[in-house]
């Protein structure tokens, strides 16, 4: 099977997760090769994403390393055998590719849990606050980038229609009170929130200025929950674009924080009276 020109977020943490099935069960990659009788060229393009992967050798191989969790194993060889072109393709090459791999994660997720402390969360945003956004004169961005990003951005907010899917966020007061645009854009956006909170597989919560014990001053977080937990993945977002983390450790240190802010947040009910009196001030 010949190399991959390109490989996707998601047949890269496929690849990563053969390697940690390898390296839990103490192997290196030619002690592998060798109980296996798989080239160590052959493990290393595997765990690389470079190639692809059949449902039979990943089990073969969770069989080699001692893994018997069934379900991980049946996910894993889902994730193996999938042909589907995602919509997001069609913006390769229009968009950097985090882009397209939060898109991926998020198609495959079955929940969402985020903090932002400085915007809206992405998948609450109404058109005409991203068109600000992406309009500004800090984006430098062409008229064609901007369409680009609105249409992409608003697609991806169609995960919501998904009956079985969660999204529950924690939005901080700073980004509730940002206005990228005018007073009518920021109050409008606001009840949009508001409008999206009534959904099912919506949840808000807000962190008001003024809650005591509140310790979390980094950036804005967002925990993928994948089909088992060990295919969860943070996004850490910041100025210079979002990072993805997978590792045991990460993952513990951020469900924490996400744990960590909900706890500090008002209920729901609570916030839905704080983000609907802000945006009567307005």
């Amino acid at each position: 099977m010949p190399a991959r020109n390109l490989v996707t977020a998601r047949q890269e943490r496929l690849g990563a997760e053969l390697r940690k099935l390898r390296e839990r069960a103490g192997a290196s990659i030619r002690e592998a090769s060798e109980a296996t009788g798989i080239a160590q060229s052959k493990i290393s393009m595997m765990e690389a994403g470079r190639v692809g992967v059949s449902a039979e050798r990943v089990r073969y191989l969770a069989g080699e390393y001692a893994c018997h969790d069934a379900v991980y194993v049946d996910v894993l060889v889902a994730m193996a055998t999938e042909r589907e072109r995602g919509w997001w393709e069609e913006y390769r090459g229009l968009l950097p590719p985090g882009f397209l791999d939060l898109a991926e994660l998020e198609h495959h997720a079955a929940y969402l849990k985020s903090f932002e402390n400085v915007r809206i969360p992405g998948l609450l945003q109404t058109e005409e606050q991203l068109r600000a956004m992406y309009g500004s004169a800090v984006s430098a961005l062409s008229e064609e980038q901007v369409e680009a990003r609105v249409r992409f951005r608003l697609r991806r907010q169609e995960v919501l229609e998904r009956s079985e899917f969660r999204c529950a966020v924690v939005i901080h007061e700073a980004a509730l009170r940002v206005r990228v645009a005018d007073r009518e854009v920021a109050r409008r956006q606001l009840l949009h929130v508001l409008e999206q909170s009534e959904r099912p597989q919506v949840t808000v919560n807000v962190v008001p200025f003024d809650v005591d014990g509140f310790t979390w001053i980094g950036n804005p977080v967002l925990l993928v929950g994948g089909l088992v937990p060990q295919l969860d993945t943070v996004l850490l977002d910041s100025v210079h674009g979002g990072t993805f983390m997978d590792t045991e450790a990460q993952l513990a240190l951020y469900r924490k924080v996400i744990a960590d802010v909900e706890c500090a947040a008002l209920g729901v009910v609570e916030s839905r009276d704080f983000i609907h009196q802000l945006a009567k001030s307005m």
